[in-house]
């Protein structure tokens, strides 16, 4: 059974930083593509950032220089590390795997910008 948990949210003030996690199982992680995604209230829910199997990254704009996803092979494990962090980056933060028509997603972690 494909599992993904997300974990690490919480409220930060504008300015912090956070670090979420995405633990998976039940799937051999080093072959999967792995993302955060995010979906604020009344918005579609929208790519952060993206680390292929092998190693390549790519980022959007909107939290370009700010935001960082890394990946740990060997504790099957994706971070997303997220500073100066912004009141519209307010949203539930949710990791994916993919690999060709296989996508998996977690339940999702609520990250609150706010002071």
């Amino acid at each position: 059974q494909v599992q993904l948990v997300e974990s690490g949210g919480g409220l930060v003030q504008p300015g912090g930083s956070l670090r979420i996690s995405c633990a998976t199982s039940g799937i051999i992680f080093n072959f999967y593509a792995m993302g955060w995604y995010r979906q604020a209230p009344g918005k579609q829910r929208e790519l952060v950032a993206v680390i292929t199997s092998g190693g390549g990254i790519s980022v959007a704009d909107s939290v370009k220089g700010r935001f960082t996803i890394s990946r740990d092979n060997a504790k099957n494990t994706v971070y997303l590390q997220m500073n100066s962090l912004k009141p519209e980056d307010t949203a539930v933060y949710y990791c994916n795997a993919g690999l060709a028509k296989a996508q998996f997603w977690g339940l999702g972690t609520q990250v609150t910008v706010s002071s």
